[in-house]
């Protein structure tokens, strides 16, 4: 059996979920979802990023220890799963010191063993928003351009990763495909960085100022910098570094990391840099998709513009939030979110479109009761062109991550539909027209399964609804209104 292994990046464990975090989760639960359709044997992980500076900041402000912070918030973004109807395998978390430690600081040996580790005085510019030194580039006037704040100056003594060993190799990889970066804007972005060459990376920070994170192996006055083991989560999570390294063997590389635009220059360049030194193979795409928005505006709590995943979905629904995130909001650019958009969205497309076709189908269906296969004719070539033709355009779209244009296929199924039941006017006939009818249940039942990754629980509404207690028998019965207007 194929396999197919999907990640998304880590959201950080300082606060609690917003809308704009869960574009990962949703984006791979497509592909799983899908790729699970086609057999694969997949495996879909996620988790928390739970060590750094602004999580012990952040603890202390609350009145917290860094553990009770990072396990509040870890439990909020585990919820999302039924929420918002996740099918993750696998949850990390890289406090876990018995499942990410031991893979995180075997990472480490490798790297010291390979001479690729060394450790010198430093002094910089370090973005606590970022978890990272940054440069003039990073900065507008002596202030982070993604963060809004000035970056405090550090001199301290740390270790050292030798990105710049791996400059040229990376970009080559990513130049061939062999590391495929979508969209191409972002594969020109890194590259372009790439090429005006590497920096080595701090790779620690002292112990004495950051006690909260993974022990850097041998030497106790220092700890892990925060990015230089979350990247590990993705292979520690499979087993790395334990004494049962099966997934790992099984799944590594990964088929595609999802990601968010600001973590691309840390997996494209920094994570193939490790994976490169510790001779592990490179994942196979890096999926990089925008911001979601809010009213126009990043969400900032400043501005006070930040949405509870849980209280959007209380009010409209798992379903209808996962079909917006994945239809209106375009997955490599920055999209956005407001209740005036939301409505539109839902009541056109969801209300008007798949669940007034779905309740015509089903309604006609029932009227006319048991349906005889057998004694129909085969289905209307036009209708079965139509379907391979959508079939077709929704292997291609999430093939390419446009998940948007994929469901605008989806759509465009339903519209045919539609038309058809127009035309054909099957309640006109006594009983109904069931040789239209047969017809209707097989596109309806097409629409359910290619739906089935976007809105699985609509999916499964609709194919509960259609039984075939034998071969050539098809009964169908009306369901409850799948998307009431808003």
């Amino acid at each position: 059996m194929p396999k197919f292994y999907i990640t998304t990046s880590i959201p950080y464990a300082n606060s609690v979920p917003h809308i704009g975090n869960v574009l990962d989760s949703v984006y791979a639960d497509v592909l799983a979802r899908f790729w699970r359709q086609r057999k694969y044997e997949t495996y879909f992980l996620t988790g928390t990023d739970e060590h750094g500076a602004k999580i012990v900041r952040t603890a202390e402000a609350a009145g917290l220890m860094p553990r009770q912070l990072v396990d509040q918030n870890s439990a909020r973004f585990q919820a999302l799963k039924e929420a918002l109807n996740l099918s993750w395998d696998d949850f990390i978390r890289t406090s876990d010191q018995n499942r990410h430690w031991p893979g995180a600081q075997k990472m480490w040996n490798i790297l010291y063993e390979k001479g690729d580790l060394y450790k010198k005085i430093y002094k910089g510019s370090y973005c606590v928003g970022h978890e990272a030194f940054v440069t003039d580039k990073d900065l507008e006037n002596g202030i982070c351009k993604d963060h809004q704040k000035k970056p405090e100056i550090i001199e301290e003594e740390n270790w050292f990763f030798r990105l710049s060993k791996y400059s040229e190799e990376i970009g080559s990889k990513i130049k061939s495909g062999e590391l495929r970066i979508v969209p191409e804007t972002r594969k020109n972005e890194i590259l372009s960085l790439i090429k005006e060459g590497l920096e080595d990376v701090s790779f620690s920070r002292p112990q004495k100022d950051l006690p909260w994170g993974v022990p850097v192996p041998n030497d106790p006055t220092q700890t892990i910098y925060v990015w230089g083991e979350a990247l590990v989560n993705y292979i520690s999570a499979l087993g790395y570094g334990s004494e049962d390294e099966t997934l790992f063997k099984k799944f590594w590389p990964a088929d595609v990391q999802v990601i968010g635009k600001d973590n691309l220059r840390f997996h494209a360049a920094i994570w193939s840099g490790m994976l490169l030194a510790a001779g592990i193979a490179l994942p196979k795409a890096i999926f990089v998709h925008g911001f979601l928005n809010v009213g126009g505006q990043k969400i900032s709590k400043t501005i006070g513009n930040v949405i509870d995943p849980f209280e959007l979905i209380k009010k409209y629904g798992t379903e209808a939030v996962r079909y917006y995130l994945l239809r209106e909001v375009p997955p490599f650019d920055d999209g956005d979110f407001s209740d005036e958009k939301f409505k539109e969205r839902h009541n056109g497309d969801l209300a008007n479109g798949l669940g007034n076709f779905t309740a015509r189908v089903l309604a006609l269906a029932e009227k006319s009761g048991e349906m005889k296969v057998g004694d129909l004719k085969n289905v209307d070539p036009a209708i079965i062109g139509k379907i391979e033709s959508v079939k077709k355009a929704v292997e291609l779209k999430v093939g390419e991550f446009k998940f948007h244009e994929a469901l605008s296929s989806i759509w465009d199924l339903i519209a045919f539909g539609d038309k058809y039941v127009n035309e054909k006017k099957p309640w006109e006939a006594i009983g109904g027209n069931q040789e239209v009818l047969y017809n209707l249940i097989v596109i309806l039942d097409n629409i359910a399964v290619l739906s089935e990754p976007f809105l699985p629980e609509t999916s499964k509404k609709i194919t509960e609804s259609i039984s075939w207690p034998s071969s050539n028998i098809i009964i169908a019965k009306k369901i409850e209104t799948l998307f009431p207007r808003l």
